[in-house]
């Protein structure tokens, strides 16, 4: 039997078989720590849980429009015009399960056959798949760690093309926690004028910033940029709900409609209590959120100052998200009990067997010789992992 040579093209994503591998070491009685997870540890704050069991008790619990509820698209399209200084409609707003979601929707609202999207490498797992998916092809554009692995104009000119049909910007950014300013997000506007792309902003992380620099939004630089721009974003990080799958795009309307039917046949709509706990995670009490950024900054900054303490490898300081993206190329041809690493997925496996901490393989994001950590853990985890990956290293030869 022939199935689907696309399906057949798509690799399953590395974040995720860590996570399992790890999952199921524990589940064994093995004293893991896990470094892998792409979610707050936090739990979902009160007020939101107060407001699902509440939409379950009035009755809340039925289909919903395709595209999300009224009352949460109005909640989102005041969230822009407060916080982004965007002006949309309800109409110019898609509530999905998930920014994922938004973003399948969104590729296959924009891409025929042969269309290519820029992607930055390294970059989120899900990207080129999605693209893939959708009959595009994603063409990746080289960062320099000089440079934060944020894009240079430079060399984008030099892979655009007629074919070329969009062009993801993810800030702040995973795997690296860079920030793009508002002189490069300006100069990336001009690229994608000049040869009319599709900016697809991933900004799923804008809250989770640590320094005093503001998120701002390509969208906002410009009408040229607001009209050529899907704004993707969601409540999953930056208010620890994950779990609750709800993520939401903003976009020209046509664009909307496009990714809104695509949407009806795919999934519906998302879930209705979801979409009401998520509704009171946008207007009601906000102050979770600077108590988490606070912790997750406290992590961030001893995690950094003591990965580059520790021999043969070392990392840039993410000014958001909550990861960290670490260079092992030193470690690269090395040995432990007579067995070589010949790369990040080496590394990984053999950390997680001999060290027993779970990280994150740098060729899933597209860059091998670096790993990528998350933050989004107890202090304590982060002090044990760290002694433990020392402790690891100190074994290589």
């Amino acid at each position: 039997m022939i199935f689907s040579k696309k399906a057949e093209q798509i690799e399953a994503s590395i974040t995720l078989a860590i996570t399992a591998k790890a999952k199921e070491m524990k589940k064994n009685g093995i004293d893991i720590i896990g470094f892998g997870a792409g979610e707050p540890d936090f739990n979902t704050p009160e007020n939101i849980q107060s407001a699902a069991i509440e939409a379950m008790k009035e009755g809340l619990t039925k289909y919903t429009p395709a595209s999300g509820i009224i009352e949460l698209k109005e909640a989102i399209v005041e969230k822009f015009k407060k916080e982004n200084n965007l002006n949309y409609k309800p109409s110019q707003i898609i509530i999905s399960t998930g920014a994922k979601q938004c973003l399948a929707n969104a590729f296959m609202a924009i891409l025929n056959p042969g269309d290519e999207v820029i992607i930055p490498t390294p970059y989120w797992v899900s990207y080129p798949e999605l693209v893939k998916l959708s009959d595009g092809v994603p063409v990746f554009a080289k960062t320099d760690e000089k440079n934060s692995y944020k894009y240079d104009v430079g060399k984008l000119e030099k892979i655009v093309n007629d074919k070329t049909k969009a062009i993801i910007i993810n800030s702040p950014n995973n795997p690296t926690g860079s920030v793009c300013t508002r002189e490069e997000l300006l100069e990336l506007a001009d690229f994608a004028k000049r040869h009319d792309l599709v900016i697809i902003s991933d900004e799923i992380y804008e809250k989770l910033m640590y320094e005093e620099d503001e998120h701002v939004s390509i969208a906002s630089l410009s009408e040229d940029a607001y009209k050529r721009t899907i704004v993707i974003n969601g409540v999953s990080k930056t208010y620890a709900m994950t779990g609750w799958r709800i993520g939401y795009a903003a976009a020209d309307e046509k664009i909307i409609k496009l990714m809104s039917n695509i949407q009806s046949h795919a999934t519906s709509n998302p879930n209705s209590i979801a979409q009401y706990a998520s509704l009171e995670a946008l207007v009601g009490d906000q102050s979770s959120i600077h108590d988490m950024i606070k912790e997750f900054k406290s992590r961030r900054d001893y995690a950094v100052e003591r990965i580059n303490k520790i021999n043969y490898i070392s990392c840039i300081e993410p000014k958001g998200a909550f990861y960290v993206f670490i260079n092992i190329s030193k470690i690269i041809g090395k040995t432990i009990d007579g067995e070589k690493i010949n790369g990040s997925l080496d590394f990984c496996d053999k950390l997680l067997e001999k060290g027993k901490v779970a990280a994150v393989p740098g060729v899933g994001f597209g860059l091998e010789n670096f790993i990528r950590i998350s933050y989004a853990t107890s202090m304590e985890n982060i002090k044990n992992g760290l002694d433990r990956i020392e402790e690891f290293i100190n074994k290589l030869r």
